[in-house]
């Protein structure tokens, strides 16, 4: 049961408006989010829930559910990213963020790295003005005007070279990409992967803001607002990716724990902020002082806001992410402080 997956292009293909229309059958939008990014196993879903996704989409069980189908990662060198929400080649991330949480910031470090990797980049130019994309802009080496531009750009790419596109929330909402991703796929051309931003800020409050997804990074805003970046949501952040049967057992241990650790320190956290350290029981410190170096050691220091930061920028590899996190966990970093673990790339 464990090799099953849903076919999530089929879904954002058939059911665009997929909040509306889970609404309308008596679906929960948040659990038909979590079944498409991985976070509920395809094999523990109800068969009412998966019975009535095939019938929005008007196809059979055979189609809606995949067997066996790997999902691969495209290791980012973005230490919450790549821990908690890997990137799923080949599939679509949305970005969850209200303006000032960094979301173009981490998107221009990702096409920096992708650029130096040598990835063809793509920025679909959202309509309106954006002053603040232009700080991207050295790092995207096609910029298209229409969804038809950009589907010449990539029908015009050799197969051998891996795209990464990004489009602005507004096209989402006229339905354009998906009927871009729908020819992309019609050509049978797999080497695309797309990413979704809201510029406007507006889809934090819905539930399936971009419809089904393969990743889903949630920023922070109590992250944002102390400067912590890149401030991506180590508990709500999630993917496809993560399902037991595509990821390494290592890095799923990890990341269980990691996550585990940090949804209790932010419980303590609350605590602490009003009443001081006194107030949890000294059982409990040590949970809420590894806590702290963890959430510390998740900052990063990106080459694009060099200028901003006066930080070299790092990119850090999974093995040394897991390493490092591992012993966080383990308290071989118990000895060292909150500040040395800070806005670094590996522990030295």
């Amino acid at each position: 049961m464990d090799n099953l997956k849903l076919n999530v292009s089929l879904l954002r293909q058939r059911v665009p408006n997929l909040t509306s229309a889970a609404k309308s059958v008596g679906l929960r939008p948040a659990t038909v989010s979590n079944l498409c990014t991985g976070k509920i196993p395809v094999g523990r879903a109800e068969v009412r829930t998966i019975a009535a996704l095939a019938s929005l989409a008007k196809c059979s069980l055979d189609e809606l559910i995949l067997r066996g189908e790997r999902v691969d990662m495209i290791e980012t060198g973005i230490k919450p990213l790549d821990l908690f929400a890997p990137l799923a080649k080949g599939g679509t991330v949305g970005l969850v963020a209200r303006p000032g949480m960094g979301q173009l910031v981490l998107l221009g470090e990702l096409f920096h790295h992708f650029k130096a990797g040598g990835y063809v980049t793509i920025l679909l130019k959202p309509e309106g003005e954006y002053p603040e994309l232009q700080d991207m802009l050295n790092d995207v080496q096609r910029v298209a005007n229409s969804i038809e531009e950009t589907y010449s750009i990539v029908a015009n790419t050799s197969r051998e070279k891996e795209i990464v596109f990004a489009a602005d929330r507004e096209h989402v909402l006229t339905g354009k990409i998906y009927d871009l991703q729908e020819r992309i796929q019609q050509e049978g051309i797999e080497n695309v992967t797309t990413f979704l931003v809201d510029l406007k800020g507006a889809a934090v409050d819905e539930d399936l803001p971009y419809g089904p997804l393969e990743t889903l990074w949630y920023f922070d805003a109590d992250l944002a607002a102390r400067y912590m970046f890149p401030s991506v949501n180590p508990l709500y952040s999630t993917s496809s990716v993560l399902e037991g049967v595509h990821l390494d057992q290592h890095h799923l241990s990890v990341q269980q724990r990691a996550q585990k650790l940090l949804r209790r320190y932010r419980e303590l956290r609350s605590l602490v902020q009003v009443r001081g350290l006194q107030a949890i029981p000294a059982s409990e410190t040590e949970v809420y002082e590894r806590g702290e170096r963890l959430e510390a050691y998740l900052t990063q220091p990106f080459y694009v806001a060099e200028a901003y930061t006066r930080l070299q920028g790092e990119r850090v590899s999974l093995l040394e992410t897991l390493d490092d996190v591992q012993a966080i966990l383990n308290g071989s970093m118990d000895h060292r402080s909150v500040e040395s673990l800070s806005w670094i790339g590996t522990i030295k």
